[in-house]
Formats: structure tokens, sequence, C-alpha cells
């Protein structure tokens, strides 16, 4: 198992950036372009969410049949699906996480804010794999 976890500024140019440091550390196959969308969208979220002058951190778990990653802020507010109207501009994002991976929530943190996660299973995974 292995885990690596990177800093980002509050900026979109930063949203790219967290989604290459996730890439770059799975070997995911058929799982890789899920895992982008839902890293893209969990850090626009953190983006969003972010108070001015604050970082966020994303955090990727791999192990063998399994990638967990996470995304902290320190904005308020619980996380939820929304259900968007087809003419609404955004509150697609977490609509997109809980479709494309295993399982997603979010976790308490030290400090102000939460971490909102998302895990998926990779070819070869067991039916009950653990999350970290």
């Amino acid at each position: 198992m292995t885990t690596q976890s990177r800093m980002f500024a509050r900026r979109a140019r930063s949203v790219a950036k967290a989604r290459d440091f996730v890439v770059s550390q799975v070997r995911a196959g058929e799982r890789a372009d899920d895992i982008r969308v839902c890293v893209s969208e969990l850090a626009t979220n953190a983006l969003r969410h972010t108070p001015a002058g604050r970082l966020f951190l994303v955090r990727v778990v791999v192990q063998e049949h399994l990638v967990h990653v996470e995304v902290h802020d320190a904005g308020d507010g619980e996380p939820h699906v929304c259900a968007p109207a087809e003419t609404d501009d955004d509150g697609r994002g977490l609509l997109l996480v809980a479709a494309l991976a295993d399982d997603w929530g979010t976790s308490d943190r030290n400090g102000p804010g939460k971490a909102v996660w998302a895990t998926f299973k990779l070819p070869g995974a067991p039916p009950a794999t653990a999350v970290p």
C-alpha cells in the first residue's frame, strides 16, 4: 500500500494539477477515466468551498486492487448529491462521483472543513475490499 498527499492552492489550474497528481500515482487501467473525472469534480468542489488564502489537500491511497482518493478542504457545509434541472449550470459533480466511484462519502478532519472521498475497485479485486 502506498499513500501520497499534496497541497494545492485555491486556483482554477489546481484542479488539473490535482488530477495529474492522482493519475501519476495510480495504474488503474480501465478505471483511469473514472478516477480522473471524480478527482476533477472533488477538486473543483474543494476549490469552490475553500476560503480565500487557504489550501486544499489531496490524498491518494493505492492498494493492490483498490484506489482511495480524499480531497480535504476548509469549507463549511455537508456535501450531498443534488438533483439539478436540465437547465442548471452546476450541481452535477457529486452526481458524477456517485455514478462512477464504487463508494464515496465524507469524513471529519482535524481543523475546519471536511474530507470528501471516493474509492475505486480495480480489476481483479475480491468482492469485499476494505477501505483504508
